[in-house]
């Protein structure tokens, strides 16, 4: 993968978001804020992207997108619960109409048996749906957060075309 799909990926989001007046949000924890860096990069971003949150700790999953405690303690911050309540706040606090999620964990440490480095979790609220996806990626920390940030502008890409009869910018 190389960054100039990303950066193709996110000039798609933005065209799509701005042609169908549709608002985005985020929520991001391993990507650090590189999604949100990769649509703000595009010109004219700021007619769809109206802003995220990069909660790296729970006490910030917690305060500000209303992650419940007691599903950080049962589930982790590096789970399908997490991501989907992520995005449902980011959703709610932005007033958006698409909010994606992304947490995990991009190493070099903090990987586990059930959870190995490379493990990250995405998910998409809308008024229709909430959507979650799991994925492994290979390599050094970049390289996951990478990987990360592309598929979530897939997703969103992906989104954004269902909620607008499935035209491709």
């Amino acid at each position: 993968m190389d960054h100039d799909d990303i950066v193709v990926l996110a000039e798609q989001v933005v065209t799509l978001g701005v042609r169908w007046k549709k608002t985005l949000g985020l929520a991001e924890s391993c990507t650090g804020g590189l999604l949100a860096g990769a649509l703000t990069a595009v010109p004219g971003s700021s007619a769809v992207f109206l802003g995220g949150v990069v909660s790296y700790s729970n006490a910030v999953k917690t305060s500000l997108l209303g992650v419940p405690e007691e599903l950080l303690a049962r589930h982790g911050a590096v789970s399908e619960a997490c991501a989907r309540a992520m995005a449902t706040g980011a959703r709610r606090m932005r007033a958006v109409d698409l909010a994606l999620a992304v947490t995990g964990i991009a190493g070099p440490e903090g990987g586990s048996p059930e959870k190995p480095l490379g493990t990250v979790w995405f998910a998409l609220a809308t008024s229709r749906n909430e959507l979650g996806w799991h994925r492994c990626f290979p390599g050094d920390r970049t390289s996951v957060r990478l990987q990360s940030v592309r598929f979530a502008l897939a997703r969103l890409l992906e989104a954004l075309a269902e909620e607008t009869g499935g035209e491709a910018p």
